[in-house]
């Protein structure tokens, strides 16, 4: 039996760390893409580094690095993290067209070169990326998801058992809508070992706790001064290999393709879902609260403006 072959497309901190979380998982071989240019070599540094760690960590993966997307033909997984970061000066708008048009070229090339592959999209703004996605490789929309709920939920499940002072193991949570401000985290579906939040943490502080989940990225975005968030972004999208890899029919929040699911026509926001070997095998509805759907509203209505701008733009 073959062992999967992972593409990842930019080999930047998230790229480069999502090949390493994957290769001592051993979820497959991984093929890490970047463009030519003054970095060229820069991906078969990385890939040759992660090789000479595998004795010490034994994992057998084999890791490639390369510019050239022949070497990702037949992939099983793409996961594109390609993109710019917002910079100074620069508006939603210009960071928007620009990722789109990147977006819009790796698709291409994933579209004749991997025909058959699950894509993961990493790149922001993560909604209107995976939108894009599902536009230009034409794949069912089960096939092209987006990374950003594992995330979310990982980072909202480490705060609540920094509350704690609990496992982060027995904290399960679910949030949902787009990535950014307006995701919704529900704490209706939010327990430590069994225990409903609710009984554990005041209205008011959990809130806060939520308040600091919405800013996360910009936390520590703030703290490094310069770069973002990686470790645990690649641990998210790793997970997501994983549980297309090895079909585990995990239950978890991804960006996915609506159409009429949550009232949601026609486009990608985080919902959660059941992902396999199929890749997005199916979308799970929730009874919301009020304040829940309110919420989710209000985030698939941000969600709808991006794509809307994002289609003048393209």
């Amino acid at each position: 039996m073959r062992r999967a072959k992972i593409s990842i497309i930019g080999a930047g901190n998230v790229g480069s760390t999502t090949a390493h979380w994957c290769a001592a998982a051993e979820l497959g071989d991984i093929v890490l893409v970047d463009i030519p240019g003054d970095f060229a070599d820069m991906p078969r540094g990385k890939a040759l580094d992660l090789m000479q760690a595998s004795p010490v960590m034994g994992y057998d993966s084999s890791i490639t690095g390369t510019n050239d997307y022949a070497d990702t033909a037949g992939s099983d997984v793409v996961v594109v993290t390609a993109g710019i970061p917002r910079k100074p000066g620069m508006s939603r708008d210009d960071l928007l067209g620009t990722n789109a048009k990147i977006m819009g070229s790796v698709c291409e090339q994933i579209k004749a070169t991997s025909p058959d592959a699950i894509v993961i999209v990493v790149s922001n703004p993560l909604d209107a990326m995976v939108q894009r996605a599902h536009q230009v490789t034409g794949f069912p929309a089960q096939r092209v998801l987006g990374q950003a709920g594992v995330l979310d939920t990982a980072r909202y499940r480490t705060f609540l058992a920094m509350e704690l002072g609990v496992s982060v193991e027995d904290v399960s949570a679910l949030l949902m809508g787009g990535h950014g401000d307006t995701m919704v985290p529900l704490a209706s579906c939010t327990s430590v070992g069994g225990i409903p939040v609710s009984q554990l943490i005041k209205a008011d502080r959990l809130e806060e706790i939520i308040d600091r989940t919405r800013k996360g990225g910009a936390e520590i975005v703030g703290l490094l001064k310069t770069g973002s968030a990686y470790y645990a972004p690649a641990a998210a999208t790793a997970q997501m290999v994983e549980a297309i890899v090895r079909d585990k029919k995990r239950l978890i929040p991804c960006a996915a393709y609506c159409d009429k699911e949550y009232g949601v026509g026609g486009f990608y926001v985080g919902v959660p879902v059941v992902l396999g070997s199929a890749g997005v095998e199916r979308i799970v509805e929730l009874e919301l609260t009020d304040s829940e759907q309110a919420g989710f509203q209000k985030s698939v209505d941000a969600v709808q403006e991006l794509v809307e701008v994002m289609a003048g733009l393209v």
